[in-house]
């Protein structure tokens, strides 16, 4: 475990905490200030700053995000960040850095920096006696991303579901409050994410996938292919989308279907994706009696998606016997304000991490 959270009791904390937030999960360089309040019932956060760098032009190149690139971009852009971060509000209570999952190279660049800074800070020289320093989840960052944008939380949300959809995960949870929540189920093969960017790649569209699909999506005609939805009437919560890669690439390799538009091909693809995740997740709501729908991750920012969600749960309620309010974060890409959310959620839940990069770790 990290080492100086063992010293940290939550008691002293649990009403006011400055956090800097340190994300280099992938692709994204982010540094954060978050002021945190309140218990874990009723947790209230003020973002000072939020920055980023992104990555995107770099990798685009080579159509995904390549490692040793990534770790380099972080290496030269944290300091950089810091020093635009630093104001006179930085009196952090709290450094919280990301430990996993992501890609480990990049990982191990946030969390050396992190022990670096925490170093440097610590001692009464620099005022910073109290400081501490702990892992984050980059999952639970996601996850309670929703609170950020959040004035009160109230009790009557829960039970809710939570869908955490990314490039790297495809999630969805039980939550019974915000300190207990349940694994319902999750991806067997690609995220959602992962495979909007491989379709992408097949229509020959540039890195990253998501938003080019969507764009072209906008244009083309849902109902022209009839992609399958895998999984979608298993009794369980768990997804694929591997095999709705693959029968993608298998109709373009037909050469009867050389004249189908690409717009077609993308809109009819997205619409599979999202009927498996609606559907799974409606279903969710409805054998579980859930109040609220929490929708988070990089491909929550697609708002076709968040469309969708919406008219469905409109549509569908007359089945249900409550009316589920759907709650999508407003910072859904990587960024570390989540960061200092998942952090200080997970810190009140007695919730620790080691400090050391994990790429595969889970909620």
């Amino acid at each position: 475990m990290s080492e100086p959270i063992a010293s940290l009791s939550p008691n002293i904390y649990s009403v006011f905490m400055k956090i800097l937030a340190i994300e280099t999960s992938c692709d994204e360089t982010a540094i954060a200030l978050v002021e945190a309040t309140g218990e874990i019932k009723h947790p209230h956060f003020k973002i000072f700053k939020n920055l980023v760098v992104s990555q995107i032009e770099i990798h685009r190149p080579f159509g995904g995000v390549v490692p040793n690139l990534a770790k380099r971009e972080h290496t030269k852009n944290l300091p950089i960040l810091y020093n635009k971060l630093q104001t006179k509000k930085l009196k952090a209570d709290l450094i919280a850095v990301t430990v996993g999952p992501g890609l480990e190279p990049a990982l191990w660049t946030g969390i050396n920096f992190a022990k670096n800074l925490y170093t440097d800070l610590h001692g009464s020289e620099h005022g910073f006696t109290r400081i501490k320093l702990v892992g984050a989840n980059h999952l639970s960052g996601h996850l309670y991303s929703f609170l950020l944008s959040q004035k009160k939380i109230n009790k009557d949300i829960f039970p809710a579901i939570a869908l955490v959809i990314s490039g790297g995960h495809t999630i969805i949870l039980l939550m019974k409050d915000l300190a207990h929540y349940k694994k319902l189920g999750e991806t067997r093969d690609d995220a959602v994410g992962e495979c909007f960017d491989k379709v992408a790649r097949l229509l020959k569209l540039p890195y990253p996938g998501g938003p080019e699909i969507e764009k072209l999506a906008k244009l083309g005609n849902p109902k022209a292919i009839d992609f399958p939805r895998p999984m979608l009437n298993q009794k369980n919560y768990d997804f694929s989308f591997s095999g709705l890669k693959t029968s993608v690439l298998y109709f373009l390799r037909d050469k009867e279907n050389a004249t189908c538009k690409k717009v077609d091909v993308a809109a009819s693809f997205q619409a599979a994706a999202f009927d498996v995740l609606i559907k799974k997740t409606l279903r969710a709501v409805e054998e579980f009696g859930a109040k609220s729908v929490m929708i988070s991750g990089g491909v929550a920012a697609n708002v076709s998606l968040r469309n969708a969600f919406r008219s469905a749960l409109k549509r569908e309620t007359w089945n249900l016997k409550l009316r589920p309010k759907l709650f999508v974060t407003k910072f859904p890409t990587d960024n570390a304000a989540m960061i200092a959310a998942g952090a200080y959620i997970d810190f009140l839940n007695k919730k620790k991490y080691k400090m050391v990069a994990n790429g595969n770790l889970s909620l």
